[in-house]
């Protein structure tokens, strides 16, 4: 009888041909092939945008492709079993190299919530079935759970009060700061990210509520609560950190009935994607001090448009998506690759696979 993955592993080449459509360095492509010696990088450095920073796998803006060598690159990514990288970060360019390769079967996002990309793509079903998609979920869990106690911290200790008294060169009185330790602070999403977030807040003694649609029991989370009924202990929480992805499900999750049932002077951090946050209730929401402080690394809208209020708003800490960058994010997503590259030819299941019915 022919196991499961012995069907799978009947249906992977003993060689894996990867074009490489983002940004990576010879250093990276190296500890790729060293990590998983089946892989055959497809990579052509001329084709391939100059990064401004780490991870910027959409690189220079003003750079551009001759004709012949934007149909070189095309050629590379239609002639690979697999991609690293959605080509040029576009949800077009995907759709276009899904439909000229027929042999293409996987696609590594570069983001965490690179299943947002594949939806803007409007696959058809059929395309889905046929290519694998996976994200670069869990590189950036620490760097993203630092800001998020960084944001806690910041609404706890009155920074927009230090920072306007400071401005002013005013020395007032004395007044009581809060205390972590003694905070109910509610994590939305308990994926990679909620988890680092719940770890590193349970070790400063606050405690934390976690929400999830699953029955999980996650160390550090004293109670856990579907995202449904997150308005029920809105009045008894300190401050909120979202993590969730941006999904029909999710969005303005974080509305004008949970901020107008929060606890008076609550902290908002957000560092999972924009669209979670209702951003004009938000703002009711901090013009009424019904929410005290926000620390916000993600927006509706990327870049924040010049005229949102938010930008002004001394309540507010605007952080321009960067949050999640670290030195070390390149190697991380690469190594991450390759793991993924053997699990593959191996005939394994494939980590952080995306969703493709509600693309998270």
């Amino acid at each position: 009888m022919t196991t499961p993955r012995q069907v799978a592993q009947q249906q992977v080449p003993a060689r894996l041909r990867v074009a490489v459509a983002a940004p990576l360095s010879e250093g990276n492509c190296a500890r790729i092939q060293e990590l998983e010696p089946r892989i055959d990088l497809v990579i052509d450095q001329s084709l391939l945008p100059p990064m401004r920073w780490p991870a910027d796998f959409a690189g220079d803006p003003s750079w551009r492709r001759t004709p012949e060598q934007q149909r070189a690159y095309e050629a590379a990514v239609d002639s690979a079993d697999a991609l690293y990288g959605i080509p040029d970060v576009d949800p077009a360019a995907l759709a276009r190299t899904i439909r000229a390769n027929p042999r293409l079967r996987w696609v590594h996002t570069m983001a965490a919530g690179g299943g947002s990309q594949v939806r803007a793509a409007g696959l058809r079903a059929d395309e889905l079935d046929r290519v694998l998609f996976t994200t670069s979920a869990g590189v950036h869990g620490q760097p993203l759970a630092e800001f998020a106690v960084f944001g806690v911290l910041a609404g706890a200790k009155g920074l927009p009060r230090l920072n306007s008294q400071q401005r002013h060169r005013e020395w007032s009185g004395r007044w009581t700061m809060g205390q972590v330790s003694e905070q109910t602070v509610l994590v939305l999403g308990l994926g990679g990210i909620g988890r680092a977030v719940a770890a590193k807040l349970h070790a400063l003694g606050a405690t934390v509520i976690g929400t999830s649609r699953r029955d999980v029991t996650v160390p550090g989370v004293s109670t856990v609560l579907p995202p449904d009924r997150i308005a029920e202990v809105a009045p008894s929480v300190d401050a909120v950190v979202n993590t969730l992805p941006g999904t029909e499900a999710t969005e303005h999750l974080l509305g004008k009935r949970f901020f107008d049932a929060l606890r008076p002077g609550a902290t908002l951090v957000n560092v999972g994607r924009g669209t979670v946050v209702d951003e004009s209730a938000l703002l009711d929401a901090l013009d009424s001090g019904r929410v005290g402080f926000a620390a916000l690394d993600v927006f509706e809208t990327e870049p924040l448009p010049a005229h949102s209020p938010l930008w002004d708003h001394d309540h507010v800490l605007v952080s321009p998506h960067t949050a999640a960058l670290n030195a070390a994010e390149d190697r991380l997503i690469a190594e991450l690759f390759a793991a993924n590259a053997t699990r593959l030819l191996d005939g394994d299941s494939l980590l952080n696979r995306v969703n493709t019915v509600e693309f998270y």
